[in-house]
């Protein structure tokens, strides 16, 4: 209350319930449904477990975050401090002018670090203030560290200052065109590691987000904050690969860096050995024994013996047991492979994932974690329609993959890996490639041999893709300048 005795427009972090006090508020429950043999069967641990003590420091507000009445708030900006933005135009008009001055006094602040000043006329007594990067899917690893550190300065801040609540809002805006979904993991598992780790003076920590916002961050937070060993459970498969290191700080693989026998010379793809090898042998692994026999399932369809949604659920409920293995799994060297990895979008707007032939060393290689990454990375990325880009410039015989083990990850995957592909780019093929494509796709899988395109270059991909939305192998790059000359950018239409 003011003096006059009118209600005050600051808003008392005290009376908002806590994210653990919002379980039983929520009507947008976590999709339970999804996993009915997870609850059952699941016995892999979350990297991000209950924790009801560290629930109780978090609080959702769906609101301005200059009305909290933190012991500092976040502010996103520019480099020079001067952003026009809906957060900071607020933080500036209920802070009042000395605000401003005081900034130009900063002389402003990198991408990633943070500034503090008082709040001033705020009912917040500090602001931090940041800048979160400009996203491009070229420069993705670069954008993912820059964000990461502006949320772990401003909780570290927060401790050396001996802040007891911090307000966030969300550093990625509009204008630097970071992606919200992919933003909203990295400030999520950030603070949580940050609270597990060095949180004990810090009491309260408040998402403050915006009605468009509020619904993503609702979604997302029970996958880094379950509020029951229930919830945990639930949504262990919907936790994305990339998790970080145990500050939650984006793992960057050293490049992996493979030295010819006869360097200067291009590899021989052996186009003249027979097409036996590379329609392979009959799969032994784990994987091959897990799945059951899909063609007797297929029979007993036929012979009515099973019915369309048996074989889904079973298949649903084989392929959860995969996604929680891959979820629990540790699968950092094949990760360090840079064989699997997402990119920017094509022209359409949709996903790309890049598949690096070379990088996959398939004799040296568990190829049950192969397949386990190959889960973990896609799942996420399966729920919206997407394409891949396969790079099968310069492979070898040890690169190529046995025909029975993708049939096999093909029958294990689930549908929305199949249908939610609308393109297979594959570049650089050889004459034998193209054979033993046209074999598998026509005889060992179905609804995939018309989504495959082959590309001679990189200039046809390129009517496909953007140039900056797509991060290429540098050894790709050389030999397609070496074989098809440079590239020049053209009009040119999508395929």
């Amino acid at each position: 209350m003011d003096p006059l005795g009118a209600r005050s427009q600051f808003v008392d972090i005290q009376n908002l319930p806590t994210w653990q006090q919002q379980l039983d508020e929520d009507g947008e429950e976590t999709p339970l449904e999804q996993s009915d043999s997870l609850l059952s069967q699941q016995a892999f641990p979350s990297p991000f477990p209950f924790r009801p003590d560290i629930n109780r420091k978090i609080i959702l507000f769906c609101g301005d975050i200059a009305l909290l009445n933190c012991t500092a708030i976040l502010n996103t900006s520019n480099e020079s401090l001067n952003d026009k933005n809906p957060v900071s135009d607020s933080v500036h008009q209920l802070a009042g002018p000395e605000l401003r001055d005081e900034l130009l006094k900063l002389k402003g602040c990198r991408t990633g670090e943070v500034k503090l000043t008082k709040g001033f006329n705020l009912a917040a007594r500090f602001i931090v203030h940041t800048v979160g990067p400009k996203y491009k899917a070229k420069y993705r690893t670069a954008a993912e560290s820059s964000l990461y550190s502006c949320y772990r300065n401003t909780m570290q801040l927060a401790v050396e200052q001996s802040m007891t609540s911090v307000g966030l809002c969300v550093v990625n805006t509009a204008k630097r065109g970071y992606p919200l979904e992919d933003a909203t993991h990295m400030a999520f598992r950030t603070v949580r590691r940050f609270l597990e780790n060095h949180g004990n003076s810090l009491e309260m920590v408040v998402f403050a987000v915006s009605d468009t916002e509020e619904r993503l961050y609702r979604k997302l937070l029970p996958l880094y904050f379950p509020r029951s060993e229930q919830e945990e459970r639930a949504c262990l498969p919907l936790i994305p690969a990339d998790i970080g290191n145990s500050e939650g700080e984006p793992v960057v693989p050293e490049r992996q860096i493979r030295i010819a026998e006869k360097p200067g010379t291009l590899e021989d793809d052996s186009e003249e050995e027979s097409l036996e090898s590379d329609l392979g042998q009959v799969g032994n692994h784990a994987f091959a024994r897990m799945e059951g026999d899909v063609d007797k399932q297929r029979k007993q369809i036929l012979q009515g013996q099973m019915s369309e949604a048996a074989i889904h659920k079973q298949h649903q409920r084989n392929y959860n047991r995969w996604l929680c293995r891959a979820r629990a799994e540790d699968l950092s060297d094949i990760a360090a492979l840079k064989a699997l990895y997402q990119t920017g979008v094509d022209m359409c707007g949709r996903t790309v994932m890049i598949l690096v032939g070379r990088n996959i060393p398939v004799t040296l290689i568990d190829i049950e974690k192969a397949l386990l990454y190959f889960i973990h990375v896609m799942d996420h990325i399966t729920v919206k329609e997407y394409v891949m880009v396969y790079f099968h410039t310069l492979t070898s015989e040890h690169n190529h993959l046995d025909s029975n083990f993708l049939k096999n990850l093909y029958d294990i995957v689930d549908t929305k890996f199949k249908n939610n592909l609308k393109a297979f780019y594959f570049v650089h093929p050889t004459f034998r490639s193209k054979v033993s494509t046209w074999f598998f796709t026509s005889f060992s899988v179905s609804g995939m041999k018309d989504k495959v395109r082959y590309l001679d270059n990189l200039q046809q991909l390129f009517t496909c893709i953007k140039p900056e939305q797509i991060d290429i192998p540098p050894f790709v790059l050389e030999y397609d300048a070496r074989v098809n000359g440079p590239y020049h950018p053209s009009q040119s239409s999508s395929l």
